[in-house]
């Protein structure tokens, strides 16, 4: 009974047209992070915002009418949110396909978290990822076992990224769409297999500090994914990996966009 709830409910029209505008929305926030990851990677500058989501929504807002397009993204990841955490619990309840079905449930929370970063700032406050992420990790530090904590997080989210490389270089992504024929199908692969490969070696870099982090016990080592992308710079060739994960990101960002067109609902 749950699970066929569950089913009638991502079967509606008004949801699915919604779950779409939340893709269109995710793919206009990582073509914005991509470029932000460039102007780290090319010392060109991000105008002091950082290269992660909450960079790309301070960026929107500060255009033009941003505090309006603000409103609407929020409204589009809220909308992309509720869409994981259904399709997570469908893939947990009736399949009991649990790695996935977590995964895709935890993605939901992430974007839930960052629609509320989105209307924080749409009501002129201020979003910063890398604060929240020392000011929770300085806690889980303080805290008996609370090193573990965040040990087991740093874990989590190093294996987040490894799934997406994975499902990247497998192309097991071609599942969540309707692939179109010819030219165009092959350039969504195309963008799907460079997109999770780049979105997955930025997850792993996060969770590699915070694992630092919990060892060291230093909190100042976590970071947002501003941080993370950040870096990167300072392995060997590091200008170079990142500038690859910049414009991975943007292919990422327009595969989403692919998607919302493409998707398999």
């Amino acid at each position: 009974m749950r699970a066929r709830a569950v089913r009638e409910v991502r079967g509606s029209r008004p949801f699915q047209l919604a779950a779409r505008a939340g893709f269109a929305t995710n793919g206009l926030l990582h073509v914005l992070m991509g470029f932000l990851a460039l102007g780290v990677a090319t010392g060109a500058g991000t105008g002091g915002r950082d290269a992660d989501p909450s960079g790309a929504l301070t960026a929107i807002a500060a255009t033009p009418g941003g505090i309006i397009l603000i409103w609407v993204l929020a409204a589009g990841l809220v909308a992309l949110a509720l869409w994981l955490l259904v399709e997570g619990l469908l893939l947990l309840i009736p399949t009991g396909e649990i790695g996935d079905g977590l995964i895709t449930a935890l993605k939901g929370v992430v974007y839930a978290a960052l629609a509320a970063s989105a209307v924080t700032i749409a009501m002129g406050g201020r979003s910063d990822s890398t604060e929240d992420a020392r000011e929770l990790s300085a806690v889980l530090i303080a805290t008996p076992g609370g090193v573990f904590v965040l040990a087991l997080l740093g874990l989590v989210i190093v294996g987040i990224g490894v799934y997406f490389v994975v499902k990247g270089l497998r192309r097991r992504f071609r599942r969540d769409l309707r692939v179109p024929s010819g030219t165009t199908g092959r350039t969504v692969v195309a963008l799907g297999v460079i997109g999770y490969v780049a979105k997955g070696v930025a997850l792993v870099s996060l969770g590699i500090l915070a694992v630092v982090a919990a060892v060291t016990t230093d909190p100042s080592e976590v970071t947002g994914l501003d941080g993370a992308l950040r870096a990167l710079t300072e392995l060997p060739f590091g200008v170079i990996l990142l500038s690859l994960v910049g414009l991975g990101l943007v292919a990422y960002g327009v595969y989403c966009a692919a998607r919302a067109r493409w998707a398999r609902l």
